[in-house]
């Protein structure tokens, strides 16, 4: 598939290419840009936390390069020798690698720059090192330069010739000795002390919730940056480190009020087409490719091909094998971008373990360590308010991958989580239901789930009367995960694994008995396509005989209304219409009666109906809905 520049924002601090190809510029423009970009450089402040004296060594280098340069341009030279020409290219191109290195270090994680300060030290160290062969080579006596500048140059020469271990800070060091035995503590099982944590924190200048919070974003964006498995999982165990840290130190952090802020889906943003699903048109969270090269969401092309279609659903060809390939470079940039629009989007356990990296103990250790201390905080607090703290913090660490969703259930969230579905505090019960969607995703936790007493009741409550939309939206996702959907817009997060038939008629018994298909007719005016999916999938598992006693025929005039809409001469060609020029809300409606016509014709919907699906087929010979090349 071919992606567009324009489709996802540029890697975070890396350098382009053209940071170390020399530049094609005439004597005097390449002068006035060493000048600039020395002069750039020279208004850094040196690092605050970490590297400071290397940092601080080299801005005061670039700095004094800046003066000399600034003399040359006020006593241009005419013509430049070959060799001056040379040294200046060179110079050009070592203060953009300073340049980029100072950026990189002030942007990124803290405490993975503090694992890396040798590394990076040693970087800072070897660009003095350049500075220093430049000059000594640099052909002064060739430009005739006045007294006053070579004296200058002189001056530049002895700080650049520096020993290199003059910029180590030992600091530095003995805090980077501090955290690795602090991460080794913690894969030995040995909880780490409170005041020497804090003591780590607090030089990182990690100091609250929020720089806390901050801290695992960048690390989670330094994931995308790593490219070998060691130094992704190693991130990951910083990862725990951090958010252990700041719930013991800092406690739980206050979430964003879900009634004035809260962060935007998919639906509500224009998304790159090549991020579109060709089958569900919807933004692709799991893209794999077929055997003819074409890229599908996985949940929807499974569907195509469980439904016995053996051809490309895009180009018709035929399918040489079924097997789905991950897409795993489409699948990054993505997550990129849905980072960069503020999106959810589950990418440090999709992107990590679609790589097959596993967790290391440390990380591991960190993650039970973290939900042990959030459990306990839950089972003692007394007020609302401290316990949405602690279930938003659950909420959070249940999104990121299936280790921390099967802690949390071992460590006995479920029926403190069930108490707080029945919060009159709005924020509890949405951050309460959703944490139970998180731990539904793991198939391993469905069986618990069901067991535990009240839930099932508590959800479909939630459902039925929630006190706002998106917690309604979230049970209702809850129940879809629960009986085996894998619809992906459905879900705050993901996993991967199949479901077991038995086990899916078994939850779809104890929903009907919670009185899901009666909560069903009494949402569906409101909450459509929640509705219309999640009855689907009870359907499918089940329960068709409870929902066609509860809708008699309203079921086969629908499927004779999806019938009637495929037979229009170009029905989808007016779609797409309204899809590129309607409203907001008529793009909406017309995606999602798109998707109806396409199961539909993939045969995904009817099916446990009535026998209209006969029909299909044949009426797709004439009415073949074509997907967008």
């Amino acid at each position: 598939m071919a992606v567009s520049q324009e489709s996802f924002p540029a890697r975070r601090r890396r350098p382009s290419a053209g940071a170390f190809i020399s530049p094609n510029f005439s004597d005097h423009k390449l002068l006035h840009s060493i000048f600039c970009l020395s002069q750039e450089i020279s208004s850094f402040q040196p690092l605050r936390v970490l590297l400071k004296k290397c940092s601080a060594s080299i801005i005061r280098k670039c700095r004094l390069i800046s003066v000399l340069f600034e003399e040359f341009a006020r006593n241009p030279v005419n013509i430049f020798p070959p060799s001056a020409a040379l040294c200046f290219e060179e110079l050009y191109i070592v203060l953009q690698r300073i340049k980029i290195l100072l950026e990189d270090c002030s942007s990124c994680s803290r405490m993975w720059l503090q694992i890396q300060t040798p590394t990076i030290s040693n970087s800072f160290n070897q660009l003095i090192v350049e500075l220093s062969t430049l000059l000594d080579i640099f052909p002064a006596r060739e430009l005739n330069l006045s007294e006053d500048v070579e004296e200058l140059l002189n001056l530049i020469k002895k700080q650049c010739s520096e020993k290199a271990a003059d910029c180590a800070d030992t600091t530095d060091e003995n805090l980077r000795t501090e955290v690795l035995k602090l991460l080794e503590d913690i894969k030995r099982e040995i909880v780490p002390n409170h005041t020497k944590l804090l003591e780590i924190f607090e030089k990182l200048n990690l100091s609250d919730s929020t720089s806390c919070s901050n801290e695992i974003e960048n690390l989670e964006d330094e994931i995308q940056n790593q490219t070998d498995d060691k130094s992704k999982a190693d991130v990951i165990a910083l990862i725990g480190l951090v958010r252990y840290g700041k719930c013991v130190l800092y406690g739980a952090s206050t979430p964003r009020t879900t009634t004035t802020r809260r962060q935007r889906t998919a639906a509500e943003v224009n998304f790159p087409v090549d991020f579109r699903c060709p089958i569900s048109l919807d933004l692709m969270t799991d893209p794999v490719v077929v055997s003819t090269g074409q890229t599908y969401d996985r949940s929807s092309i499974s569907l195509w091909i469980e439904s016995g279609h053996s051809t490309c659903p895009k180009t018709g060809q035929a399918l040489t094998h079924t097997h789905l390939i991950p897409n795993l470079s489409l699948k990054n940039l993505i997550a990129m971008w849905c980072r960069d629009q503020r999106i959810p989007f589950e990418s440090t356990e999709l992107n990590v373990k679609s790589n097959g990296i596993q967790l290391n103990k440390t990380a591991f250790e960190a993650i039970r360590m973290t939900v042990t201390f959030l459990v306990n905080k839950l089972m003692a607090s007394q007020t609302a308010e401290v316990a949405n703290r602690v279930v938003h913090e659950l909420r959070v660490l249940a999104k990121t991958d299936s280790d921390s969703r099967a802690c949390i259930a071992e460590a006995g969230a479920l029926p403190l989580l069930v108490k707080c579905l029945g919060s009159e505090n709005p924020n509890l019960q949405v951050n309460a239901v959703t944490t139970i969607l998180n731990l539904s995703i793991l198939e391993a936790n469905k069986t618990r789930i069901m067991e535990t007493d009240g839930v099932i009741n508590g959800v479909v409550e939630v459902l039925r009367s929630g006190a706002t939309w998106e917690a309604k939206g979230n049970a209702a996702a809850t129940i879809f995960s629960l009986t085996g959907g894998r619809a992906g817009e459905y879900e705050e997060g993901r996993d991967d694994g199949d479901s077991e038939f038995g086990r899916d008629r078994e939850a779809v018994g104890k929903l009907i008995e919670g009185g899901v298909v009666d909560m069903i007719r009494e949402v569906m005016d409101s909450m459509v396509e929640e509705a219309v999916a999640v009855l689907e999938v009870v359907v499918k598992r089940g329960g068709l005989m409870a929902v066609a006693a509860a809708y008699h025929g309203n079921m086969e005039r629908g499927s004779e209304m999806v019938v009637e809409l495929a037979s229009i001469t170009g029905i989808e060609r007016v779609i797409w219409e309204v899809m590129g020029m309607g409203t907001g809300r008529a793009k909406r409606k017309a995606a999602t009666l798109l998707r109806i016509l396409r199961r539909w014709a993939a045969g995904l919907i009817g099916e446990h109906v009535n026998s209209i699906q006969h029909t299909t087929t044949v009426n797709m010979s004439s009415t073949r809905i074509v997907l967008p090349a």
